[in-house]
């Protein structure tokens, strides 16, 4: 929730608000006081009925201000006073207990609080100096009509029930938390052992080496003897004058029998006739190479900027994640090449891949030991060049139970997901790509495992910026609250002045000037035009079940979620966006437009 809501149902009566935050915290910018509420700075003196004072509390005091200074104002405030106090603290870190006393002691009570979506406001809390117990507020934040004794029995069953919940809540967190300490411990132990192993298995590799080193090296021995023989013996020494002398007969022939000589003279006689012509190069002897040529599957040049997978994946999972990533798809024999050669981000093994059809079928099952091994070797390959060994486990892991002896350096326990392409609008309706856009899409599910190994998040191709020319203080609050409306939020705004949007960076929108450096632009110059908050995340969704480089408006009115000449663009990829073409040419220069309603209610 933004502060000007929470601030504004709370302004029936207001005529002031007071700013007694302090340290470097301004809030004025988050408030967006409507016509006849004024704002002025906290002087020291007493709030009165008609005011609402502003008051911050967290952990940093060059930022929130110190502890005293939040307590000290609510003793200077006077009946019908309100104050609104921000909380720098996150939700379950939160001290109130540090304000409580001082509240009650002075006659405050709080009516609401909510969480705040700011990157150093986290929670909001409105409360009234009062004499007598008020009603308090529902879900919606509208009062609750009730008498006093209602109201405090309303209150008293609230807290023993919220602190039931609560508790049960704790203790449930506390169990996973240690669960979560014993799995980390077993699977140290288990890495541990796996690494005995390994080391054992090293170790026999090295005094196999060793030893065929030693016999190689005394049959090469034997070899330079047998040499060293054959050049000390008489007939080698003869053979050689004889050869020596066919080659120069001048200088041999006096020492060559007559039948030698002639038959050097035969030997020159008979040699065939070299056909006129060019003379050619000697063809180069063919030399035999050993070494394992792999197939082409894929490839990413540096500078890596798209995750890259070795995998052992199933035919429609590789399909899926090469839309999103760089996927190379390992066999048992040249598994280690493959890694090796590609230096992926991760090796994912995926279950189903090793309990259905293909080259890795039975893994892990007990049935296929050389399967088992050549796994082992591909873990081991792995590891040496630094990567990270990935369980998929999409399916039961008693299907392969092997699987779970080997060291893993993350386990995925969820389907691979579903791409939008491969729904159909008609059939699954606008909803259900938005929730799989969301929560069930393969990009996101890469999302968790590059989360996971450290590398480029697939989720960096949905980021979108929104180009704005605010033109005064109205302007701005209507770009504020239609950016930080969206459901799909934008990563970044640009502006020709960034002035009085600091509600969008305290949110974790970067504001700038200059050109874009989002993937995806969207134009909101036209501070006029109404936007829904499913705008961006429609516009994005269609994007995504196309792959098109434009999404926007139709022309005709039956022009729905299918490919047309002409629109007029809602979200433009940004390399067509900073080119010369001029939009009525997109199409004519191969550009894909993509045509969706932006404006369906939600």
């Amino acid at each position: 929730m933004r502060l000007t809501d929470l601030l504004h149902p709370h302004l029936d009566g207001v005529t002031t608000v007071v700013d007694a935050t302090q340290g470097g915290l301004n809030l004025e910018p988050y408030l967006h006081l409507p016509g006849g509420v004024t704002l002025r700075q906290y002087d020291g003196g007493p709030v009165e009925a008609g005011e609402l004072v502003l008051l911050s509390y967290g952990p940093d005091p060059a930022l929130h201000g110190t502890e005293a200074d939040c307590l000290a104002v609510p003793e200077r405030m006077r009946p019908g006073a309100r104050g609104l106090v921000a909380f720098g603290h996150p939700g379950p870190e939160l001290p109130y207990h540090r304000l409580l006393d001082g509240l009650v002691t002075h006659r405050c009570q709080v009516v609401r609080a909510v969480p705040l979506d700011y990157q150093h406001l986290h929670a909001g809390a409105v409360f009234v100096r009062t004499e007598e117990l008020l009603p308090p507020h529902d879900w919606f934040g509208r009062p609750v009509d009730s008498d006093g004794f209602a109201t405090a029995l309303r209150i008293a069953d609230e807290y023993v029930l919220a602190d039931l919940v609560s508790r049960s809540l704790r203790a449930h967190v506390l169990d996973l938390e240690r669960a979560a300490e014993d799995a980390e411990q077993s699977r140290g132990a288990d890495r541990g052992e796996g690494l005995a192993d390994r080391l054992a298995a090293a170790v026999r590799e090295k005094e196999q080496l060793a030893s065929a080193l030693r016999a190689a090296r005394e049959r090469t021995g034997l070899l330079q003897a047998r040499v060293a023989m054959l050049e000390g013996s008489t007939s080698l020494r003869v053979g050689r004058a004889l050869v020596g002398a066919a080659r120069s007969p001048r200088r041999g022939a006096t020492r060559l029998p007559r039948e030698l000589y002639g038959l050097w003279r035969g030997r020159v006689r008979s040699r065939p006739t070299a056909p006129a012509g060019p003379a050619r190069a000697p063809e180069p002897p063919a030399v035999a190479d050993d070494r394992l040529h792999l197939a082409h599957r894929a490839f990413a040049p540096a500078p890596r900027d798209r995750l890259v997978i070795a995998g052992v994946l199933t035919d429609a999972t590789a399909a899926d994640f090469a839309a999103d990533a760089v996927v190379g798809r390992v066999l048992p024999h040249d598994g280690r090449q493959m890694v090796r050669r590609t230096d992926p981000d991760a090796l994912v093994v995926q279950l189903s891949a090793c309990t259905g059809d293909g080259p890795w079928s039975l893994t892990g099952t007990g049935f296929a030991p050389d399967l088992d091994r050549a796994l082992a070797e591909l873990l081991t390959e792995t590891r040496a060049s630094g990567r990270a060994a990935v369980l998929w486990r999409d399916g039961p892991l008693s299907a392969a139970p092997g699987l779970a002896h080997f060291a893993w350096d993350a386990v995925l326990d969820a389907d691979t997901g579903v791409r939008p392409a491969a729904l159909d609008p008609a059939a699954d309706g606008r909803e259900r790509l938005r929730e799989v856009f969301r929560t069930g899409s393969t990009r996101v599910r890469l999302s968790e495992l590059a989360r996971r190994v450290g590398a480029p998040d697939p989720l960096d191709l949905r980021r979108i910026a929104v180009l704005a020319a605010p033109r005064g203080p109205a302007d701005v609050a209507r770009l504020v609250a239609q950016v930080l409306g969206q459901i799909h939020r934008p990563d970044e705004v640009v502006v020709p002045d960034p002035t009085g949007l600091d509600e969008l960076t305290a949110a974790g929108i970067t504001v700038r000037t200059g050109e874009p450096l989002a993937p995806w632009v969207a134009d909101w110059t036209d501070p006029a035009e109404d936007r829904p908050r499913t705008l961006l995340l429609d516009l994005m969704c269609a994007q995504e079940y196309s792959g098109a480089d434009v999404v926007g408006t139709p022309s005709a009115a039956d022009d729905d979620y299918t490919f047309v000449p002409e629109l007029r663009p809602l979200l433009v990829r940004r390399a067509l966006h900073t080119c010369a073409v001029p939009p009525g040419m997109w199409a004519r220069h191969g550009y894909r437009l993509f045509a969706v309603y932006g404006k369906e209610p939600a």
